[in-house]
C-alpha cells in the first residue's frame, strides 16, 4: 500500500465526464489498497471567466485581496463535484478548501509562498479510508486571508503536500502523457522521455517548457518529492515520465535531453553608456525598482571611454522597461536606448554536457548552417540558451532536435 498525492489539471477536469473519469481513475487506485489524496485545479476556462468578471467591475484593476477571494472559487466547486463523484461510485471522498487544511502562506495576494501545512485532518480521513480532495492553488495567510498562488499554482500545492505527507509519489495527471524532448507541436519526432532528472526539468521548465510550474519542481527537488507526469486522458497514463534524483549511467551517456524556446522575450540595449564601474548597477537597478526580471546580459569591451550594454526582459514588461530607460537615459549618460520585441530563447538542456565537449559549438555551427543569426548566449554547466528572431523558431529547434539526435530512441 502506497500514499499517492494526484494532480488534475483544468482540462482533466474540464466537464462532468472527465470529472467522472478521474474519480473512476482515483476508484482503481482505491481499489489497490492505496491511499489517495487529491489536487485540483479549477475547470478549463473557468480562472479567465473569473480574471474578466473582476477586472470588468473594477475597471482593469481589482484590490489583489479580493482577487484572491473571487479566483479561490474556481477550484472549490472542482473539489465539490469531484467528491460528489467518488460518493456517487461508492468511494467515500471528502473535500477541503485550502484554508480548511490549512495551507499557510504569505501575504503576497495573487503570488503567494507556501509556508506550511497541517496535515492532522487528511491523515485522520486517509485512516478512515476517504480519499481527501484539496483544492489547488490556493491558501490562507497568517492573518486569515484567502490566498492564491498565481497561474500553475496547483502544481505547487500538490508538491507541497505531498512533501508534508511524505507521500511514496506526487503524480502530475495532465493533458500530455509526460516530458518530451521538445514541443511535439513543433517537432513531430519528438520522444517522451522515460525520465529526466530534476536539474534537467528545472532548467527546462524555467526556459520555456508548460509540462510544469518551475515553483513545484523546486519544491521536489528541495523536499526530494518523487514525481510523475502522466496523462489524465489515457487509460494508463501514457507510461509517463519520472522525474528523479537518480543519474545513472545511461542518463549520463545521454549529452543533451531535451530542447525548449521561450517566446515571452525581449531584448533592450543600452548605447554609449562610460565605461566605468557602476554602470551596469545602474542600469539594472532601474529595471529591478519596477519589478523587471532579467535574464541574459552582455556588456562589450568599452572603446574609447564608452560601452554598449544588452539584456532581456519578459515581452510582457518590454515597454515598461524602455520608458524607464529613457527617462533615466540621461542620468546614466547613454546615448540611445533601443530594444527588440521579436526574439525568442532558444535553449538545449542536459546532464551530459558536464563532462562533453563541443556541445555549444555544434549548436552554433547547426545554427549557421540554416543562416540564424545569435544576438545573445548565456550558459550553465548543463545548458545553453542562445537569442535569436522570433521567425526563426521552429527551424532552429526542429534543426537542433535532429542535430544531438534526440529523434533516435
Amino acid at each position: 500500500m502506497a500514499l499517492i498525492v494526484q494532480k488534475y489539471g483544468g482540462t482533466s477536469v474540464g466537464s462532468v465526464e472527465r470529472i467522472q473519469n478521474v474519480a473512476r481513475r482515483i476508484a482503481k487506485f482505491k481499489a489497490q489498497g492505496d491511499d489517495v489524496v487529491v489536487v485540483v485545479s479549477a475547470m478549463s476556462g473557468e480562472t479567465n471567466r473569473l480574471v474578466a468578471l473582476a477586472d470588468a467591475v473594477s475597471g482593469n484593476n481589482p484590490n489583489p485581496r479580493e482577487m484572491d477571494v473571487v479566483l479561490a472559487t474556481g477550484e472549490q466547486v472542482t473539489i465539490g463535484l469531484l467528491a460528489m463523484a467518488l460518493n456517487s461510485i461508492g468511494v467515500p471522498a471528502k473535500s477541503y478548501t485550502g484554508w480548511q487544511v490549512s495551507v499557510k502562506t504569505n501575504s503576497a495576494h495573487t503570488k503567494a509562498r507556501i509556508d506550511t501545512i497541517d496535515d492532522t485532518a487528511i491523515h485522520k480521513d486517509l485512516k478512515e479510508g476517504k480519499v481527501v480532495i484539496v483544492a489547488g492553488f490556493q491558501g490562507i495567510d497568517a492573518e486569515g486571508n484567502i490566498t492564491t498562488l498565481g497561474r500553475g499554482g496547483s502544481d505547487t500545492s500538490a508538491v507541497a503536500l505531498a512533501a508534508a505527507l511524505k507521500a511514496d509519489e506526487c503524480q502530475i495527471y495532465t493533458d500530455v502523457d509526460g516530458v518530451y524532448t521538445t514541443d511535439p507541436r513543433v517537432v513531430p519526432e519528438a520522444r517522451r522521455l522515460d525520465k529526466i532528472t530534476f536539474e534537467e526539468m528545472l532548467e527546462l521548465a524555467s526556459l520555456g517548457s508548460k509540462v510544469l510550474q518551475i515553483r513545484s519542481v523546486e519544491f521536489a527537488g528541495k523536499y526530494r518529492v518523487r514525481l510523475r507526469v502522466l496523462s489524465s486522458l489515457e487509460e494508463d497514463g501514457g507510461g509517463g515520465t519520472l522525474i528523479t534524483f537518480e543519474e545513472d549511467e545511461q542518463m549520463e551517456r545521454v549529452v543533451v535531453s531535451g530542447i525548449a524556446f521561450d517566446k515571452n522575450q525581449a531584448r533592450i540595449n543600452v548605447r554609449g553608456v562610460p565605461d566605468k564601474p557602476g554602470i551596469a548597477y545602474q542600469i539594472l537597478g532601474a529595471v529591478a525598482d519596477a519589478n523587471i526580471e532579467v535574464d541574459m546580459i552582455i556588456q562589450n569591451v568599452g572603446a574609447e571611454g564608452t560601452t554598449d550594454f544588452s539584456f532581456t526582459v519578459p515581452r510582457v514588461d518590454y515597454k515598461n522597461a524602455l520608458e524607464i530607460l529613457n527617462q533615466v537615459k540621461e542620468h546614466i549618460g547613454a546615448t540611445e536606448v533601443s530594444g527588440d520585441d521579436t526574439v525568442v530563447k532558444v535553449s538545449i538542456v542536459g546532464l551530459g554536457m558536464r563532462s562533453h565537449v563541443g556541445v555549444a559549438s555544434t549548436m552554433f555551427r547547426t545554427l549557421a548552417e540554416e543562416g540564424i543569426n545569435i544576438q545573445m548566449i548565456s550558459t550553465s554547466e548543463i545548458k545553453v540558451s542562445v537569442l535569436i528572431a522570433e521567425k526563426y523558431t521552429e527551424l532552429a529547434t526542429r534543426v537542433l532536435h535532429s542535430a544531438f539526435g534526440l529523434d533516435k530512441v
